[in-house]
């Protein structure tokens, strides 16, 4: 029984220890894990936001990229005609 009451200074410091970290383990547990859903909710509503506006940007680039490829196609149309519809007076020479 001797040996029970002698106890070093690091013993004491250690069972210390043990029961500071049980205590926290403790109140970890009892808290149930309701600052972590909290801080879950606020980063889910965050990439919800986040996720909406990059939904609505991807539109407004799809009607942009719909609207210059509409654009793109006119021009060419032009431009085929114009070369298919003068195609005598490039190869005439002007008369001065």
């Amino acid at each position: 029984m001797r040996e029970l009451a002698i106890e070093s200074p690091l013993e004491q410091a250690v069972k210390r220890l043990d029961r500071a970290i049980s205590a926290l383990e403790q109140r970890l547990a009892g808290a149930g894990g309701k600052a972590g859903d909290g801080l879950f909710d606020h980063e889910a509503g965050k990439l919800a936001a986040e996720l909406e506006k990059a939904k609505v940007r991807e539109q407004e680039l799809e009607a942009a990229g719909a609207e210059a490829s509409a654009a793109l196609g006119r021009a060419i149309a032009e431009i085929k005609t114009a070369l298919a519809g003068d195609p005598a007076q490039a190869s005439q020479p002007e008369e001065a």
